[in-house]
């Protein structure tokens, strides 16, 4: 979501950078493809562990909550790396950055899938995280350098449809090549495709010289505004939620609801369906509404995981909770990234950067948490204590309401 345009224009001159021209329209959105299928490959990466998480435990001989380090492994290191990555290489040309990434993280896919131990695991997921920062704080402020002004909104909803992607295709595929072939050969799958991405990148994504430096003054003025303090609470509460519960919910339904490995791979792609669905809902309401959009997620997140260790029990009940929670999780990432956006309107690189960091530390510390509880009682205490942060974030966004706190204009 980075464009040479006339907002940024100035910056890339005061920082001594060439200004080249925008890609026509047609390569522009070729190029927005291959940037969300860079994120569906981390993404799919990154939760492949949710469907393989009991398989892979078993055969290095580890408990659920520390499988559940191959969830929170990532996260943290993309949460350090987000900024620090990105201020490291502020001068390099992001389309490069963008292609080293996905080096590393074939890499790591292949190095998961021959490691003789679960420690070499555990060594590329830390890669992963690397990836997963840099990546998605460059990747995610690229389409206002892609496409028309007019079309920013809808390339941004195309990019993180990459994210429900990764639920409704990655993950149930990862799972079923798991179940046919052994979970050592998702990874070999996942490697093989995340090199492909790789040379579409080189292909088609044009030069794309850094516009305005990411400097880490600037993160620091950014943290001082009183929206971007409110992003990462919202965020904070609902990621945490969210994954301090979805990460664990291939043991939910094996203990609580008794599906099989089939049946849980036919429930990941319903839920993966109703988020890109939620995805493109969330991004076409958080644009005109975003207070609603990102507080109507939350409240549904909420809703479903109070309401799992009920009516999860039955088969039916279960598949439509992950329906409601797919398409609110869907229109989470969008709203989160938005409300970022909005909160330092002149510094899109900048507030990607932030976005990324909060979400994946988050990210990580609710599937550590979730690891810790699940082991200690039951994936049923998990939903519960999960659905009651999700329910914290409501008063949050009607505070934001209340008091009537306004967004930055672009200057």
């Amino acid at each position: 979501m980075v464009t040479i345009n006339a907002a940024t224009a100035p910056h890339a001159a005061e920082d001594g950078l060439p200004n080249p021209s925008p890609p026509s329209a047609l390569m522009g959105w070729v190029a927005v493809g291959a940037v969300t299928l860079g994120i569906f490959s981390i993404v799919t990466t990154e939760i492949l562990p949710i469907g393989l998480l009991t398989k892979i435990g078993s055969g290095f001989s580890v408990s659920d909550g520390m499988a559940g380090l191959m969830m929170t492994m990532p996260g943290l290191l993309a949460a350090v790396s987000a900024p620090v990555v990105t201020v490291a290489t502020a001068r390099v040309d992001r389309r490069l950055m963008l292609c080293v990434f996905m080096l590393l993280l074939a890499l790591a896919n292949f190095l998961a899938a021959v490691a003789p131990g679960y420690w070499l695991v555990l060594l590329s997921r830390v890669v992963v995280g690397v990836v997963i920062g840099g990546f998605w704080s460059i990747g995610a402020g690229l389409p206002e350098r892609l496409v028309p002004k007019e079309s920013v909104g809808r390339a941004t909803s195309v990019i993180f449809s990459a994210v429900p992607l990764g639920s409704v295709l990655g993950l149930p595929a990862g799972t079923l090549i798991a179940d046919l072939s052994g979970w050592r050969t998702a990874f070999v799958v996942m490697g093989a495709l995340t090199a492909g991405v790789l040379a579409m990148l080189v292909l088609v994504v044009p030069p794309l010289p850094p516009g305005r430096t990411t400097r880490l003054s600037v993160l620091r003025g950014m943290l001082k505004g009183v929206n971007t303090r409110c992003a990462l609470l919202l965020t904070f509460l609902v990621v945490l939620a969210h994954f301090g519960t979805y990460t664990y919910v291939t043991p939910f339904l094996e203990q609580v609801t008794g599906a099989g490995s089939r049946l849980i791979t036919v429930f990941l792609l319903v839920y993966g369906a109703a988020g890109i669905v939620g995805n493109f809902l969330g991004g076409a309401m958080v644009v005109r509404c975003p207070r609603l959009t990102f507080g109507l997620a939350g409240a549904m997140i909420a809703a479903v995981t109070l309401s799992l260790p009920v009516l999860g029990r039955w088969q039916i009940g279960a598949v439509a909770l992950l329906i409601v929670w797919g398409a609110a999780y869907g229109a989470v990432p969008v709203s989160s990234q938005t409300w970022f956006a909005k909160a330092a309107p002149d510094s899109p690189e900048a507030a990607s950067v932030l976005f990324t960091a909060s979400f994946q530390a988050t990210f990580s510390l609710g599937a550590l948490a979730g690891g810790v509880v699940v082991d200690r009682t039951s994936p049923s205490t998990v939903m519960t204590l999960g659905g009651l942060a999700a329910t914290l974030m409501v008063p949050a966004v009607w505070a934001h309401f209340v008091r009537r706190i306004s967004w930055p204009d672009r200057t």
